[in-house]
């Protein structure tokens, strides 16, 4: 086949390039330049570096690369969408978008018009058929992110590392002899690089500060703009516990009296746990999610998937009900769901129904 092998820099896209290599294919390199650091906004965005070494990685291995400006799309279709949901008081997932909006839709049509045939990436996930399995290693696997991607999608994804662990992964790179074989891990979001979310919305939101308030309306303090906050954080809203290991966590935002809403946390915390919640902006992988099934939902990443009862609603819209009462369920995160290894699709949290 002739892939396009999309490149950061990293160790595993690197993998994921000399294996395609390895297997025979046509490959070529591309490096998506989505954001450089003009705004000079705090932090490292090292995507010179990451250029040197995706491009000397593609040397060694022998194939062709080159680098797409994306700059203009990506303002387009994941900044704004990042900016206009922390306004609205929501918690967008700028990474899920960046795999469907661009890794996947903006770049693969380049590659269309180029005559290739799929798109690599360096994801730890797996594909079997036409369909997306979760990654081997079960401490990487990012499905998650690629839940929000549609069936054409995933018919031209390729997945060459998903079936290796994190320490088999890096001596692959080693017996290649990749230059970044000992490279870190990117802590970064996918277009800021090694930038704090926080000083990021700080460079394009105003800050507005108001009241943060218990439970029972008392103020506790200022917050700097509920943007900055996110339901579940236990820490950087500047509220000290009076309690010994119990800490104050953000249990809602009120966009009209622009209060913050602290309580101590517990294993019932009121507005903390949640067992329903309404979804909106359905998404398959597949075949349509619009029969009544149990499933399993992840609410975000790094988090265990829960048994749940999935109703769809029409119009892109389903309830959630889980088995088990889910924390900080939040409008705007993304929901990955799954039937047992398989991906099925993905969905965006509209409001939660706490009891």
């Amino acid at each position: 086949m002739k892939i396009l092998a999309a490149m950061s820099g990293g160790v595993d896209s690197s993998v994921a390039a000399a294996l395609l290599v390895r297997a025979g294919h046509d490959v070529s390199g591309v490096y998506m330049k989505n954001w450089i650091n003009e705004e000079n906004i705090i932090g490292h965005c090292p995507w010179e570096e990451d250029i040197v070494d995706a491009e000397a990685v593609a040397k060694q291995l022998g194939i062709p690369f080159r680098v797409v400006n994306l700059m203009t799309e990506y303002r387009e279709k994941v900044v704004k969408y990042l900016l206009d949901g922390y306004q609205a008081g929501i918690t967008p997932n700028p990474d899920v978008m960046c795999n469907r909006e661009m890794k996947f839709g903006v770049l693969w049509d380049w590659a269309h018009e180029n005559g290739f045939e799929a798109i690599a990436t360096g994801h730890y996930a797996r594909k079997e058929g036409d369909y997306i399995l979760r990654g081997a290693d079960p401490n990487k696997d990012q499905t998650y992110f690629l839940a929000m991607m549609r069936p054409e999608q995933v018919r031209i994804a390729e997945f060459p590392i998903g079936h290796l662990l994190k320490p088999e992964l890096r001596e692959l790179a080693r017996e290649f002899g990749l230059k970044t074989a000992e490279k870190k891990d990117s802590q970064g979001i996918c277009f800021i690089g090694q930038v704090k979310m926080e000083d990021f919305l700080r460079t394009f939101v105003p800050d507005k500060p108001g009241p943060i308030v218990n439970l029972e309306g008392k103020v506790l303090g200022e917050h700097r703009g509920l943007h900055l906050y996110t339901l579940g954080q236990r820490k950087g809203h500047g509220v000290a516990s009076p309690l010994h290991k119990q800490a104050y966590v953000v249990v809602a935002k009120r966009p009209q009296t622009n209060e913050l809403v602290v309580a101590i946390e517990s294993a019932d915390t009121p507005l903390l746990w949640a067992r329903k919640a309404v979804l909106h902006s359905i998404s398959s992988t597949g075949e349509p999610l619009n029969v009544e099934r149990l499933l399993q939902a992840q609410p975000r990443y790094r988090c265990p998937a829960g048994d749940a009862v999935f109703r769809p609603l029409g119009d892109g819209r389903a309830e959630l009900e889980y088995r088990e009462p889910q924390r900080a369920l939040t409008p705007g995160q993304i929901c990955a769901l799954y039937d047992g290894e398989r991906l099925l699709g993905g969905a965006v949290f509209e409001c939660i129904h706490h009891e």
